[in-house]
């Protein structure tokens, strides 16, 4: 380590993932490697590296407490959770594990005063390879698109759609003339598979499609009056203005192709279901990640 520093341009950034890609002029630079995030076990030893409150090249120790977190910071949630200290200033640096790997890169933390208090979030290396991988070619991130808003199947919903289980997407509309609409998906269908993967919770769904090349004819599975049926949807490319503006229609906040309502008694009355309307009352606000910035903005 000399301590030089380099000039570095952006080639591209992806703000649904809080990701960027610079770029210097040099060679012969030391690298770390990147790990296979499907080893990460929850228990496992990691380091944070960063410049937490400006101070340069701090390092700090703890587990993977949790992987597959879902924090509300957008529909491509997937964090790895660490009680190793990370404050602002940690965003960007790297999550390692004890090979040396890095599993991780940071970028928020839960905390009601600004400061550490052993929950923060990485985004996996799986994730940041796909997306630095586009952003490098293209300097932008290209997804799928499918065209459907989608919500997650209680028990209570499943058993009115005659499920024993709550895995699988409750899609409660379907977009005009998109892709889910031409493959025959209707308000109402439970999405149990997609692309050969089976969808254990509606945030799965999301990513699946985003990972979906554009013009790429993907298989699915659907739930209809109990019965499976298969579907082939002929994915298309996400447009955030045209598409924000379809999805802004159903439930006013879908930038993504896939976006997410709660089940008003309105929204089940037009699906036929049947669900037990609820008195109002107090409600115990909850606590919800955070870094510097309100909730789950990036710690920087």
């Amino acid at each position: 380590m000399t301590g030089a520093e380099l000039p570095a341009k952006v080639v591209g950034r992806d703000a649904k993932t809080d990701l960027a890609l610079l770029k210097i002029d040099a060679t012969g630079l030391p690298v770390i490697p990147s790990a296979i995030l499907t080893a990460l076990q929850v228990g496992e030893p990691v380091m944070a590296i960063g410049n937490p409150f400006g101070l340069e090249q701090t390092v700090t120790t703890g587990i993977v407490s949790a992987t597959g977190r879902v924090i509300g910071s957008g529909p491509y949630d997937n964090f790895i959770q660490t009680d190793a200290s990370i404050n602002p200033g940690n965003s960007g640096g790297p999550l390692i594990n004890a090979r040396g790997e890095v599993v991780g890169i940071n970028t928020a933390i839960f905390s009601r005063g600004g400061g550490s208090v052993g929950i923060g979030f990485a985004v996996p290396s799986s994730l940041a390879k796909t997306v630095i991988t586009q952003l490098a070619d293209h300097g932008t991130v290209e997804r799928g698109w499918l065209g459907v808003s989608i919500q997650p199947l209680t028990k209570e919903l499943a058993a009115s759609f005659k499920r024993s289980d709550t895995s699988g997407a409750l899609v409660s509309a379907v977009m005009e003339g998109s892709p889910a609409d031409k493959a025959g998906v209707k308000a109402g269908d439970v999405i149990v598979e997609f692309n050969g993967k089976k969808i254990a919770k509606a945030t799965d769904l999301p990513g699946l499609v985003a990972d979906v090349p554009v013009g790429k004819d993907v298989p699915m599975v659907v739930v209809r009056e109990g019965k499976e049926q298969r579907l082939n949807a002929h994915i298309a490319k996400l447009e955030d203005e045209s598409h924000a503006k379809v999805a802004a229609e159903t439930d006013g906040k879908g930038k993504l192709g896939l976006s997410v309502q709660p089940l008003t008694p309105p929204v089940a009355r037009e699906l036929g279901l049947k669900v037990k309307e609820r008195r109002a009352g107090p409600r115990r606000r909850r606590g919800r990640p955070r870094g510097s910035k309100p909730a789950s903005a990036p710690v920087t």
